[in-house]
């Protein structure tokens, strides 16, 4: 089995709910969502540790995370793929973009791109950054996972662009870029601490749309 096949969708969370926000169970194979949770965060709290994804064992997890080792390989067939859902499951679910303004859209998903487990475990990603660089089946791994979200952001964009309430002329890609660069400086390193959280993502967005805006 592939780890580039597990359970990781736009929303950027590992593992399958249903309506009713009930876990669906595999046939023959019951799962604790308490247990998911417990061993994803254990690898992030590895990681955020500053272990090395090379120093990070099945067994470190388990012990950290109070299970049996049969536990996790009976979710993840190896330790790539629970690393790809741990950083996965940093990110919140996205709320649709309700396409009435794109700076409001915009705001929107930066803010979402900020909460939960990404403002937790922030230095997690911090640590896995060089193992990317050195580790190209890890790197396109997470890049299957920021995509999805990344592809939210830019059809907002590219709408934006459409309606006339962005420049025609207005590079997409950059413009996410610088988006959602600083976003993730400030969320993984506090990089400027002169620079408020309170209203961040107002403040953000409305100065890159000062040059985008048409």
């Amino acid at each position: 089995m592939n780890a580039m096949t597990t359970a990781v969708n736009a929303t950027g969370a590992a593992g399958a709910v249903n309506e009713a926000g009930q876990e669906r169970k595999s046939p023959g194979r019951p799962r604790s969502a308490q247990a998911d949770e417990a061993i994803l965060d254990a690898v992030l709290e590895l990681l955020s540790a500053g272990q090395s994804v090379a120093a990070i064992s099945i067994e470190a997890v388990a012990a950290k995370a109070g299970v049996g080792k049969a536990t996790i390989y009976r979710r993840w067939p190896n330790k790539e793929a629970l690393l790809i859902d741990a950083v996965a499951s940093m990110k919140n679910p996205l709320p649709p973009p309700r396409g009435e303004s794109v700076r409001d859209d915009l705001v929107m998903l930066v803010k979402a791109n900020r909460s939960g487990r990404a403002l937790r475990y922030g230095q997690a990603t911090v640590c896995l950054l060089p193992e990317f660089l050195k580790d190209e089946q890890l790197h396109d791994m997470y890049q299957a996972v920021i995509e999805p979200r990344r592809d939210v952001m830019r059809q907002v964009i590219r709408r934006g662009v459409e309606t006339g309430e962005l420049r025609a002329d207005l590079d997409v890609e950059l413009t996410l870029l610088m988006i959602s660069g600083p976003s993730m400086m400030q969320n993984m390193l506090r990089w400027n601490p002169a620079i408020k959280e309170e209203g961040f993502a107002e403040a953000l967005v409305d100065s890159i749309l000062r040059g985008a805006a048409a």
